[in-house]
């Protein structure tokens, strides 16, 4: 009875601990119960890495693209998970490979969700400007990238090495309205959000992806602050 207490295991490789804040685990080895935005996902083999592989679906372009975790309400906490991002096949070969993670996620007439992402291909070109653009932080749908580039230059998007199409593992801290992304396993986050742009906040976590976007995803640990 105290073994079933502790750990409960759901279809999706879903792992509760009971005395460890709820933590929630998943593979991402299977598309049972996710829901998906406008996008396909299947299971697959990426770098000798067993993942979920997710692409747009049909002729979406330019859209919401996302994987919705299920029975998860998240307000404060962390959030991990291993990741890859390239230029699907058939897509200009310029588009970045954006990948991240949005959390908070509410649904009213749009997706309204706080968002970091990765813009692979950025991290090592041959253009220190471009370079300063590797990695996001957005608010959809009132503070896309180029309103916050526009008005606060800078401030929401920064430079950190990456390569399209490699593993990469980020972590996110959410607490009030901070956040930080780490990247790498860093010590340091590499960008810093003091003032998320929805406030405090509750709603679901979901894969990112732009339309354009080959994405792959492994190993999501979500850790809740206090089970909140």
């Amino acid at each position: 009875m105290k073994a079933a207490a502790a750990v409960l295991l759901l279809t999706i490789s879903f792992v509760y601990p009971a005395y460890n804040q709820n933590i929630i685990k998943l593979k991402l080895d299977s598309a049972e119960d996710l829901e998906l935005i406008k996008v396909k996902a299947e299971p697959a083999v990426h770098a000798d890495k067993a993942c979920l592989r997710v692409t747009k679906s049909a002729d979406h372009k330019n859209e919401e693209t996302l994987v919705i975790i299920p029975k998860v309400e998240f307000t404060d906490g962390t959030i991990e998970v291993e990741l890859s991002g390239e230029a699907a096949p058939g897509e200009n070969p310029n588009m970045r490979g954006f990948v991240g993670i949005a959390f908070r996620l509410q649904q009213n007439e749009h997706y309204n969700y706080e968002c970091f992402y990765l813009r692979p291909s950025n991290g090592r070109a041959d253009n220190q400007v471009r370079r300063n653009h590797s990695v996001q932080y957005i608010s959809h749908p009132e503070y896309p990238w180029h309103r916050l580039r526009k008005e606060e230059p800078k401030k929401y998007e920064t430079y950190v090495d990456l390569q399209p199409g490699v593993w990469t593992k980020i972590k996110i801290e959410v607490s009030g309205e901070k956040a930080k992304l780490y990247v790498h396993d860093a010590d340091q986050p590499v960008l810093i959000v003091n003032d998320l742009k929805k406030g405090v906040s509750k709603g679901k976590i979901a894969l990112w992806l732009h339309s354009s976007t080959l994405a792959h995803f492994r190993n999501l640990t979500i850790t809740p602050k206090n089970g909140k």
